[in-house]
């Protein structure tokens, strides 16, 4: 998300940190290639408007001509300002309501509503600890109640059965019951969606938001949608009290004007990011954070917490022992920090949220994929116990073996005994002077990252 806006805003940015002193002129130019850049990532024409006046003004005064370092002054104004746009902290959802806690989702058909629904009820389970029931009063499109019922499985939530011949508002009068007789801290409303907002529509949503006396009212919108996203949730909005916006298909989205739209059009605060197609690719949504990824500064802050969470601490606490006896890092070691990798989204999750990630060339970002991780995990697989324990052991034949095992060509076996190598290394000399935050430095330096290349 926000790729073409972040490469756009870091050349501008880049080129006046560079001089030592700023004008009135040198500003207007730079605040000029802002405008194109956030047109051009489809932010709504209003909101493009208010933000480079905020710059601008912000830009002209003492705060950034008066300063030391002018180009960074100006950049801080920027991130100050991005914050602010998309709504300066992170709105938590109200759990202090009694119990069942009940929030209604809305949305359009095809936005990710029935997806959403299940990737937040794991985020409660898992982050909150509380216990979730779902019910679905989509009774128009075609197994909704069936998809809902299979996802709820998937996450552990308890499921409300419905039925196509019931009414919505008799459905949820019905499902907040049997939360309570459950003791459920949470019921999750699924919608019926349309392909546009008609009046039918919002006279149903609006019944069934009466019917449930909802703590939370959620709009779920398509941020490939771009400012129409912003749009269709100001329509929804006028008609319902809405608490907040989740945005879905943000991994498949490279401009991000959805999400620097909503807040200023609608007045209601982004939730929730959807970052994937699995039931765990819900991320909260910190517009400090946000900011700091679209001018390249990347996001450690939630890279650490996606660390803490995923990371299999018994498995880190064996290697690091298994270092500390002075045994090397194997290939087994290798495949299970791949695994791990994969279980924090992936590398375009991971890179998203890389420092310096500005400053890594088109054709060295390209080549770090989830495409790559999963050929060098074929790879490994296919070798024996005792030649990932004893990497050197792998020459020409056992490369043939290898290569055949795993469908890959001899080549791609050598590649990934050559990044294995480096990696090897890389784990050495980190455990010999700090451990990991050794790792971590040595990961924000885009000359280390283009050296790693694949991994």
């Amino acid at each position: 998300m926000f790729d073409n806006l972040t490469e756009r805003l870091s050349k501008t940015l880049k080129n006046l940190r560079g001089q030592g002193r700023l004008t009135e002129n040198n500003i207007k130019d730079a605040l000029r290639d802002v405008r194109m850049a956030l047109l051009e990532a489809d932010v709504a024409l209003p909101v493009v408007k208010a933000f480079v006046e905020q710059v601008r003004q912000r830009a002209i005064g003492q705060e950034v001509i008066g300063s030391l370092t002018p180009g960074q002054a100006l950049i801080k104004v920027v991130r100050d300002e991005l914050t602010q746009l998309m709504g300066e902290q992170c709105d938590e959802l109200n759990l202090r309501a009694p119990a069942p806690i009940v929030i209604l989702m809305a949305g359009l058909q095809g936005s990710g509503k029935t997806t959403t629904v299940a990737k937040l009820s794991r985020w409660l389970i898992e982050r909150k600890k509380k216990s979730v029931m779902v019910v679905s009063c989509d009774v128009y499109r075609p197994a909704a109640i069936q998809q809902l019922e299979t996802l709820a499985g998937e996450v552990g939530a308890q499921f409300f059965p419905s039925d196509n011949a019931q009414k919505p508002v008799d459905i949820v009068t019905a499902a907040i019951s049997q939360a309570r007789k459950q003791f459920a801290d949470v019921l999750l409303i699924d919608t019926a969606g349309r392909l546009h907002i008609d009046d039918e529509m919002m006279n149903e949503i609006k019944a069934l938001h009466e019917a449930a006396q909802a703590t939370e009212t959620l709009f779920v919108v398509d941020s490939m949608t771009g400012q129409d996203a912003a749009k269709t949730a100001k329509a929804f909005n006028d008609a319902l009290p809405l608490t907040g916006v989740i945005l879905t298909k943000t991994d498949g989205d490279a401009r991000g004007g959805a999400a620097l739209s909503v807040r200023h059009i609608t007045g209601k605060p982004i939730k929730f990011l959807g970052v994937g197609e699995k039931t765990d690719a819900l991320e909260s949504f910190y517009p400090d954070r946000i900011a700091s990824r679209i001018i390249g500064q990347g996001d450690v802050l939630t890279l650490i917490e996606d660390v803490e969470r995923t990371v299999d601490k018994e498995q880190a606490d064996k290697l690091a022992g298994k270092l500390k006896k002075g045994k090397g890092f194997d290939l087994e070691d290798f495949r299970s920090q791949l695994i791990q990798m994969k279980n924090m989204g992936g590398m375009a999750s991971l890179m998203d949220k890389m420092p310096g990630l500005d400053q890594i060339p088109e054709k060295a970002k390209g080549a770090i994929n989830d495409k790559e991780i999963i050929r060098m995990e074929a790879i490994i697989n296919s070798m024996t116990p005792h030649e990932r324990r004893f990497p050197t052991l792998i020459k020409g034949s056992r490369k043939r073996r290898i290569a055949n095992g795993s469908g890959m060509q001899i080549q791609e076996v050598n590649r990934l005994l050559k990044q294995f190598a480096q990696m090897q290394k890389m784990v050495k000399r980190a455990s010999k002077k700090g451990g990991l935050a050794n790792i971590m430095q040595g990961m924000k330096n885009p000359q280390q990252l283009q050296k790693m290349r694949r991994f």
